[in-house]
């Protein structure tokens, strides 16, 4: 099975995106890390059992993010092979490795979406003992 040619640009116009995810997913992980560190000093101070369940939450949210930008730079390192071999006249790894780089940006994509519903659940529980006068 031949595939038409992959020009060079084609690979080259996903690093604008990989970078502003990469950015997104930066911030995500700083916004986390501070929302960790408040509740850790809470804890010290109040010994709340509560807030252990919700450490274990973002500690879990942040796994995820890891996982989330370690397949982003997974897929900039795929693209970037990716416009290395196509360069070099190599058609095939060209089109191998940017097939990869979209495959891991999915998965990328996929994981991010799973954070979004985990931080979704994690603010509506929140929202429900706020509704039921709880502290």
């Amino acid at each position: 099975m031949h595939f038409p040619d992959l020009p060079l640009s084609t690979p080259s116009l996903l690093f604008p995106a990989i970078s502003l995810l990469m950015l997104a997913y930066t911030n995500r992980f700083l916004g986390l890390a501070n929302v960790v560190r408040s509740l850790h000093a809470t804890w010290r101070t109040s010994g709340d059992p509560a807030l252990v369940a919700q450490i274990d939450n973002l500690r879990r949210r942040i796994g995820i993010i890891k996982r989330m930008q370690t397949l982003g730079v997974l897929s900039m390192m795929a693209c970037t092979i990716s416009m290395a071999l196509l360069f070099f006249g190599n058609q095939m790894g060209g089109q191998i490795a940017f097939a990869f780089s979209l495959v891991v940006m999915i998965a990328s994509l996929g994981l991010s979406l799973w954070k979004i519903q985990m931080s979704g659940t994690a603010l509506d529980l929140q929202l429900r003992d706020v509704e039921r006068g709880e502290r």
